[in-house]
C-alpha cells in the first residue's frame, strides 16, 4: 500500500514539475495588462456618452417581448399547478369530491366561481393559442413585424374567448 502511495507522488510531483516546464517554455508576454484593457474599456464608453446596458430607454416593452415572457410564465405557472395538483392527491386526505362538495359548502357567488375558473383557464388557454404561433414561426410562416402584431393578437383575443367560454361551463 505505502509503495503505490510512493508512486502515485512521484507521477504527481513528475508531472507538477514537467507540466511547469513547459507552461514556462510555452508562455508568451501579454502586450496589456488587465488594467490597462479595463481604462481603455471605460474611456471608450464615457466618451461616447451612451449608456452602458439596456434599459427603458433603449427598449420599450413591445407587445411580442410581452407575449414571450407570458408565455414563458404560464408555461411554468402550468407545470407547477400540474405538480401542485398531483402532490395534493397523493399527500391529502379525502378525495376529489369531499373537497368539491367543500367549495360548494362555501357559497360563493357566481360572480366569485366564474373569476375563479376564469384564472384558472386562461394561463391554459394563452399557452396553447401561443404555443400554437410559436409552431407557425417555426415554420417559418408569420414572421414579419405586422403579422408577428397580428397574431399576438389573435391571440390574446382567442385566449380571453376561450377562458370565458371556459369558465361559462
Amino acid at each position: 500500500m505505502a509503495a503505490l502511495l510512493l508512486r502515485h507522488l512521484g507521477r504527481h510531483c513528475l508531472r507538477a514539475h514537467v507540466n511547469s516546464q513547459l507552461c514556462l517554455r510555452n508562455a508568451v508576454p501579454l502586450g496589456t495588462s488587465a488594467k490597462e484593457e479595463m481604462e481603455r474599456f471605460w474611456n471608450k464608453n464615457t466618451s461616447s456618452n451612451r449608456p452602458l446596458s439596456p434599459h427603458i430607454t433603449i427598449y420599450s416593452w413591445s407587445l411580442p417581448m410581452t407575449m414571450s415572457v407570458g408565455h414563458r410564465g404560464t408555461g411554468i405557472a402550468l407545470s407547477g399547478g400540474v405538480y401542485l395538483f398531483g402532490l395534493s392527491a397523493l399527500l391529502l386526505p379525502g378525495n376529489f369530491e369531499s373537497y368539491l362538495m367543500f367549495v360548494k359548502s362555501l357559497c360563493l357567488g357566481p360572480a366569485v366561481i366564474h373569476t375563479a375558473k376564469f384564472v384558472l383557464a386562461f394561463p391554459l388557454m394563452y399557452h396553447a393559442w401561443n404555443g400554437i404561433r410559436h409552431l407557425m414561426w417555426d415554420l417559418g410562416k408569420g414572421l414579419a413585424i405586422p403579422q408577428v402584431q397580428q397574431s399576438g393578437v389573435a391571440v390574446l383575443v382567442l385566449a380571453v374567448l376561450c377562458s370565458v367560454g371556459l369558465a361559462a361551463m
